[in-house]
């Protein structure tokens, strides 16, 4: 009996819907994290307007989750969330970066910046914010409130996790 449902027939299919990190050579899985790093980086590219944190986080989790040493860096972004550029500032060790509000300040009217997103890198797997990093956030908010620049969040990234202050609601 023909109830006048027709079959829906998708548009696409998925070619990597059953594909595990398992089943590919090590080879294979850097040209997927390159490519996915490629897939992020277009969607976060200047002019692209923020919109969903979870990428955001993902792709800051492929750039800098993987590194040896911390680095600090900041996606700057316009009134309406869209970003003017992502620029690592800082670089440093295996267990910390010297991260200096007067550079950021002065990089943020650089590029004119309206808002920004901080983030760093926690090479010790761990994406647990120390007192430290609640500390340069906080000075970093102050900094930029003088200029009117807006601190949305400051995300600490590691290999397998990342985490959120404006989601842990410390900023």
């Amino acid at each position: 009996m023909d109830n006048g449902v027709k079959d829906v027939v998708p548009l696409y299919t998925n070619r990597f819907a059953n594909l595990s990190e398992t089943s590919l050579s090590t080879e294979e899985q850097e040209s997927v994290v390159a490519l996915a790093l490629k897939v992020l980086a277009k969607r976060n590219q200047r002019g692209e307007a923020i919109t969903s944190p979870a990428d955001t986080k993902r792709y800051l989790q492929l750039k800098i989750g993987e590194l040896e040493h911390e680095v600090f860096g900041v996606i700057w972004l316009d009134n309406r969330h869209r970003i003017l550029a992502d620029e690592i500032l800082f670089t440093g060790t295996i267990n910390g970066a010297s991260v200096y509000p007067r550079e950021v300040v002065k990089r943020a009217m650089q590029v004119n910046a309206a808002a920004v997103l901080l983030y760093h890198c926690h090479p010790s797997g761990d994406p647990e914010p120390s007192r430290t990093d609640e500390v340069i956030t906080n000075r970093l908010k102050e900094a930029l409130t003088f200029v009117e620049v807006r601190v949305l969040d400051h995300v600490i990234v590691a290999s397998a996790d990342t985490t959120s202050f404006a989601e842990r609601g410390l900023l």
